[in-house]
């Protein structure tokens, strides 16, 4: 499949329908299905920080065409975020509330890692910068995601949920698609090797905690299985042999080639891949 040339990023103005969405929209698979949901607790805050902290950046980008890549990439951002609140706020009507767990979440990307204002220029210039890495970590992560479900034809065996699998197909197409303009924006104002690393050092781990922190708190509260269930190795390693969520290995080595030194996002997924699914996705058909 031929990469296309330069694209130009665009936000899809996708909806979706979630009344008939099941509680667990792997059948019979609630471990599978509630790893899954931990997107629909941590995206939301998070992207919604993604945007503020790359509004902040872009009047300081004198590059045109990097400037248009912000925009772009913070319009996809943006409705990425509606998105999977969309999916929060339908949580409640199965009897599960997500309120004390993204209230956790919230206070990590609003305080732990919102605006300083009282910081000199020159210690809110590097602060902002830190956190530019931090998203070009995090960026990755998610663009490793966006090609695994794109390539996760276990769910489609399993019988997962149509609207579901559009939208984190969806999601994660427009995560491969724009996978390079996060570390662009990061090399723009540091390229040393030093300030990537560093900071996948600690947005990779913290990233991962707080998945099995999220998994935890949506199966110990789903009421629809014995009260306080929780996961186990058996459970993941199950999951992982049926194709319903990455295994450990893959993961492993997407992680190791962000700390190549000649590593760049193109590495990760297709555009090609991104751009067909895009082409044929009913809610972003919906949407044009």
């Amino acid at each position: 499949m031929t990469e296309p040339d330069k694209l130009v990023l665009q936000p899809r103005d996708v909806r979706f329908d979630w009344s008939q969405l099941p509680m667990h929209w792997v059948p019979r698979e609630p471990f599978a299905t509630h790893v899954l949901n931990v997107l629909h607790l941590l995206l939301p805050e998070g992207e919604r920080w993604f945007c503020r902290t790359f509004q902040e950046a872009l009047p300081l980008i004198d590059d045109d065409r990097l400037a248009e890549d912000v925009r772009g990439f913070i319009g996809q951002e943006a409705v990425h975020a509606e998105a999977h609140q969309g999916v929060l706020a339908h949580l409640p009507a199965k009897d599960l509330d997500p309120d004390p767990f993204v209230r956790q979440v919230s206070w990590i990307f609003q305080r732990i890692l919102g605006d300083r204002p009282a910081l000199t220029a020159r210690a809110r210039q590097e602060y902002l910068i830190e956190r530019l890495a931090m998203i070009a970590a995090i960026e990755h992560v998610t663009a490793f995601l966006g090609d695994w479900i794109l390539n996760s034809p276990g769910l489609d065996r399993a019988k997962a949920d149509p609207t579901m699998l559009d939208l984190l197909r969806w999601h994660g197409a427009e995560e491969v698609e724009h996978r390079c303009v996060a570390f662009d924006v990061m090399r723009y104002f540091d390229a040393r090797y030093l300030r990537r690393s560093r900071a996948m050092v600690i947005a990779g781990p913290t990233l991962w905690i707080m998945w099995i922190k999220g998994a935890k708190f949506l199966l110990a509260n789903d009421p629809e299985l014995p009260k306080g269930t929780k996961p186990s190795w058996r459970d993941y390693g199950r999951a992982v042999r049926k194709g319903l969520i990455p295994g450990p290995w893959r993961i492993a080595r997407s992680m190791s080639r962000y700390f190549k030194p000649s590593y760049y996002p193109t590495q990760e997924g297709s555009t090609a891949q991104a751009v067909a699914y895009l082409a044929q996705s009913p809610a972003a058909q919906a949407a044009n």
